[in-house]
């Protein structure tokens, strides 16, 4: 049995196919991945698979060549841009003596390297126990030993296979006590920021779009930026300032094709900000020749996470990677349209050219327009003047006879459904005119 070995970092990529040519991008992103993960690549094979072995997923055949490459090339990993069950991976292991990782238990590394917050790593850790259950089956020849011999423990007792698994399911247990009870502290800090009634902007996109260096752009702080994959993990929110109002803006995980199920379902709370916006600035490398199928895949990891159907602004960034581009804002032709008419602005949040159009765009969609003045309310009116210190819109407060006299300042938003209540008709004074596209 192949003891599997804990180095490698010498890696020999193998890309299944169906058929045909394999995209260029593919394999670049899953170069990419492999160095993120601090691998070197020492080759690239491709493999088509008409018809996947059940046991190692690619032929005898192809097995040989792989065999030979990763001799010749001296590699001592094998990544496999595909997922493998734990059967696959345990002969593949075997029959190249090297360790095998698939895509998911690659882009897993990634994210333990990566992630820095209490939460994040609860989350990689949830995930890779999660990855890492199916594949305790004779994976390490020390797994099959029992546990006997010594005075008392003589007979079949416990093997250290079963041992493992007990352990394991006891881990996982109290990491998804300890994420929940983290989830719920969450929960308590998003309905805090609902109840001060401040819009949520939340930063999505492809990986190594720009997010996290438009984020900094935004709101002058110093979240890590960087060019490679992956480079955010853990959930950034500021509050930002706008033309007529403030916004809580949140930087999430970038997205990837083929996102492995154990990350979605492990990453709820970076992935909840994204589903509890109001809005999302869908962030594109606008010089990226594969933009459009990455646009694609976005939008179908946000419907996978249930934000689908939210309102999008789309941010072309990285304009000054194209020789000629200008910063510009084309207008949407309204909700519900086709995504190739949503509304999108071009920029460059490393020299800052076009911000002013995003920051125009974002007040304008989220309609961050205040109403502000003199209120006078009536004595019987002790429930709208709670609301509005409660917002915090309350800048001065005169109280006599008639009830009180107030100066307030809060959204327009928020002061037109203060507007609709039977006690609050005199803030409709306050309101301005809308503004237009």
């Amino acid at each position: 049995m192949f003891e599997r070995s804990r180095k490698g970092e010498h890696a020999l990529l193998i890309q299944p196919h169906a058929g045909g040519a394999v995209p260029e991008d593919v394999l670049e992103e899953f170069a990419d991945l492999a160095r993120s993960a601090g691998a070197s690549v020492a080759a690239t094979l491709t493999a088509r698979i008409d018809r996947p072995n059940p046991a190692t997923l690619i032929g005898s055949g192809k097995l040989e060549e792989v065999k030979a490459a990763a001799d010749a090339t001296g590699a001592d990993l094998i990544l496999v841009n595909h997922p493998l069950s734990p059967g696959q991976e345990r002969n593949l292991e075997k029959a190249l003596q090297r360790r095998v990782v698939d895509r998911t238990g690659l882009i897993l590394d990634i994210f333990a390297q990566r992630a820095r917050s209490h939460e994040g790593k609860l989350q990689v850790e949830l995930a890779q126990l999660r990855h890492m259950a199916t594949r305790l089956v004779r994976g390490w020849t020390h797994l099959e030993r029992q546990r006997g011999g010594a005075i008392g423990l003589r007979g079949p007792g416990e093997t250290q296979l079963e041992t493992d698994r007990r352990l394991l399911q006891k881990r996982l247990e109290q990491l998804q006590r300890r994420l929940d009870k983290v989830e719920v502290q969450h929960t308590q800090m998003r309905r805090a920021r609902v109840r001060s009634e401040l819009p949520r902007v939340a930063l999505v996109g492809y990986t190594n779009a720009g997010k996290s260096t438009l984020f900094n752009a935004l709101t002058g702080a110093d979240a890590y930026a960087a060019d490679q994959l992956f480079a955010t993990l853990d959930p950034t929110v500021r509050r930002v300032s706008l033309p007529g109002g403030s916004v809580v803006l949140a930087d999430t995980v970038g997205f990837v094709r083929d996102l492995p199920h154990e990350l979605v379902a492990a990453f709820r709370s970076t992935l909840s900000e994204a589903r509890e916006a109001d809005l999302l600035l869908h962030v594109i490398d606008a010089a990226d020749p594969q933009r459009d199928d990455r646009i694609a895949q976005v939008d179908a990891v946000l419907a996978e996470v249930g934000a689908g159907d939210l309102p999008q602004l789309l941010v072309f960034n990285k304009i000054d990677r194209i020789e000629g581009a200008e910063p510009r804002h084309d207008h949407s032709g309204g909700e519900g349209d086709d995504p190739g008419h949503r509304e999108r602005v071009w920029l460059s949040a490393r020299d800052g050219r076009g911000m002013e159009l995003l920051q125009a765009a974002l007040a304008r969609r989220l309609d961050l327009q205040r109403a502000f003045g003199e209120l006078r309310l009536p004595p019987q009116a002790g429930r709208l003047r709670a609301r509005l210190h409660q917002l915090d819109a309350v800048r001065a407060e005169q109280a006599d006879e008639h009830g009180w006299l107030l100066q307030v300042d809060l959204p327009r938003g928020e002061a037109e459904r203060l507007a609709a209540r039977a006690d609050g008709q005199a803030l409709r004074a306050l309101l301005p005119p809308r503004q237009e596209d």
